[in-house]
């Protein structure tokens, strides 16, 4: 079969499509023919060292498709399955690839694969960032970064669900374009204007009490000066580089404020979680309530040039590797 491998660290160069073994899944895995394979930021992270990886590695933690065999004491899936997963382990970069029977989730009727290769890993975090880790209230103003990527599409329409009204910041005029076509109430283009002024003009200077940033270290300072007074600092990403270090003591003069650093992982850490948060995803897809774009679809052949896209910030929507 065919897999992507990088055998050190570094840019999209070093990502190659290398001929592999056909794994066979161990107890309690299950192996996926895969048919669409979700490209994630952290998938950067991991491939530029700033998330360690043991080398050489694969690449890659989600993807949708057909379960096509099973290993010894699995009886949460069988072979015909539709399933996704979006928890690792790393490698989903493949044609085949096996993965924990309780780490995987089934595709309900309503849903493709493709839809749920591009949405279950963006959509799951934005599950937990708004609905468990701070949750949105209606009536509340809610601040979302990077709003015409693949987690802010979703996170825009999931608050406006929830009746929040949404400030999002976007990268250029057509992805602010983009951003209000799926409801944000006010869209910052934040190359060209100042954040934090834009946020206190439109809440007529209160500032907002969350604000969910996965931009990092570009829009960090911004994101703390648009913040209400004891406001929530939600840092779930690094696009521009990882933030920096907060003195404690900043943070209370700012307004006693609360910054969190969370990760999809301690959200989903039993199989119940992940099945009510995959749950919730796929209800708000097939309900309609949620749009999935699909931005940009790249051969797996290609993954270098999907990497290139994604930082370079050229794509929007999702991210798709097809086998």
């Amino acid at each position: 079969m065919k897999g992507i491998r990088l055998n050190a660290t570094g840019g999209p160069e070093v990502l190659e499509l290398v001929d592999l073994e056909v794994p066979a899944p161990g107890p309690g895995q299950i192996r996926v023919r895969q048919t669409a394979i979700g490209v994630n930021y952290i998938d950067t992270y991991h491939r530029s060292g700033l998330y360690p990886l043991r080398l050489p590695s694969g690449l890659g933690m989600e993807g949708a498709g057909e379960v096509d065999a099973v290993g010894e004491d699995v009886t949460r899936f069988a072979p015909g399955d539709r399933v996704a997963f979006a928890s690792g382990p790393i490698g989903a970069y493949a044609e085949l690839h096996c993965v924990d029977a309780a780490r995987a989730v089934r595709v309900p009727e309503g849903v493709d694969d493709r839809a749920a290769a591009a949405a279950l890993l963006k959509g799951m975090t934005a599950e937990f960032l708004l609905l468990r880790c701070r949750p949105v209230a209606p009536g509340e103003t809610v601040l979302i970064h990077a709003a015409a990527g693949g987690v802010g599409q979703i996170l825009v329409q999931w608050a406006k669900a929830l009746g929040a009204q949404v400030i999002a910041t976007a990268g250029s005029a057509a992805k602010g374009d983009r951003v209000r076509d799926l409801g944000a109430d006010h869209v910052i283009l934040y190359g060209e204007q100042d954040v934090a002024a834009e946020v206190r003009r439109i809440t007529g200077g209160a500032g907002v009490p969350v604000a969910y940033d996965s931009v990092g270290a570009a829009t960090f300072e911004g994101t703390l000066a648009s913040l209400s007074r004891r406001g929530v600092f939600v840092s779930f990403g690094n696009a521009s580089g990882p933030p920096p270090a907060v003195e404690p003591g900043r943070l209370m003069r700012m307004g006693s404020l609360f910054l969190t650093r969370p990760t999809l992982g301690d959200y989903v850490a039993t199989t119940a979680e992940l099945d009510a948060s995959a749950g919730a995803v796929f209800a708000r897809i097939a309900s309609g309530e949620i749009e999935i774009e699909i931005g940009q679809t790249f051969p797996l052949s290609q993954a270098r040039a999907a990497h290139e896209a994604l930082e370079s910030r050229q794509t929007v929507g999702s991210t798709l590797l097809v086998p």
